[in-house]
């Protein structure tokens, strides 16, 4: 049986092919743009092309994301947080504790041993410590998103960013490149202040139970996952792929409801 989910986000889309038996047979990862249905539907059709099927194959379609009830083809619409605590718990069923961060907000999530959700917290009112945080940081330091994590590796210096704030973090950057400090060293202090944003977070829902998992595109950031894994002082189970775990969580459950 062969069933898709589709995680509609605000910076991008990403949408998966998943068969009861095989496993994950395809999946797309595009930018939303600014039309999420559009979005929507290349992804699903990029995913299908990967997938080497037919529309007509697929029995159900759930629909996860900021803006999920968009997609007027999907059988079913399921909050991201359901969705990715599902895929968390089919990728590393003993993970109890998870970090999702995405472009545009934070979430953490406290599970138990079947992928249940028991707690959760976000910061969807604001974009710090987000991915969108860390492209304004990227930007002000001339150097692109991809480059960030391996270079914060080679800091020297132990530096601080004391506001999480974009706005004034940024500013508090451009002073200490004026000030001659080096770049590594900043790159540094941006992860450490997101890592630290995350885990003020992580309070909220109670202690940290390991093992803990990452997902969203900033578990691409080895720099950030550097910091988490030091200040948690244990290491992060992350996915090959960590952005498509809320779309893969999504099918899981479109697969559950056939």
């Amino acid at each position: 049986m062969i069933a898709a989910g589709i995680d509609i986000g605000s910076l991008s889309t990403e949408a998966i092919v998943f068969d009861n038996e095989k496993g994950i047979l395809g999946y797309s990862i595009v930018l939303t743009g600014g039309s999420s249905k559009e979005a929507s539907r290349v992804s699903l059709k990029q995913a299908i092309g990967s997938a080497n099927i037919t529309r007509d194959q697929i029995k159900r379609i759930v629909s996860t994301g900021c803006a999920r009830e968009i997609a007027e083809f999907a059988d079913r619409k399921i909050t991201e947080i359901t969705c990715i605590a599902k895929g968390v718990s089919h990728l590393f069923p003993e993970c109890r504790t998870i970090i999702d961060i995405g472009g545009q907000d934070t979430k953490v999530i406290r599970v138990d041993g079947k992928g249940r959700v028991l707690e959760f917290d976000m910061n969807d009112k604001c974009a710090a410590g987000t991915g969108r945080f860390l492209e304004v940081m990227a930007k002000a330091l001339t150097i692109g998103l991809d480059e960030m994590g391996e270079q914060s590796l080679r800091y020297r210096n132990d530096l601080a960013i004391s506001s999480i704030c974009t706005v004034f973090a940024e500013s508090e950057v451009v002073s200490l490149v004026s000030e001659g400090r080096q770049v590594e060293d900043i790159l540094h202090a941006i992860h450490n202040a997101v890592a630290d944003r995350t885990l003020g977070l992580l309070e909220r829902i109670g202690a940290v139970e390991p093992p803990v998992a990452m997902t969203g595109g900033v578990a691409k950031n080895i720099g950030v996952v550097k910091a988490l894994e030091e200040k948690l002082k244990t290491p992060l189970a992350i996915y090959a792929e960590p952005q498509i775990v809320g779309s893969l969580g999504a099918a899981l459950l479109a697969l559950n409801g056939l």
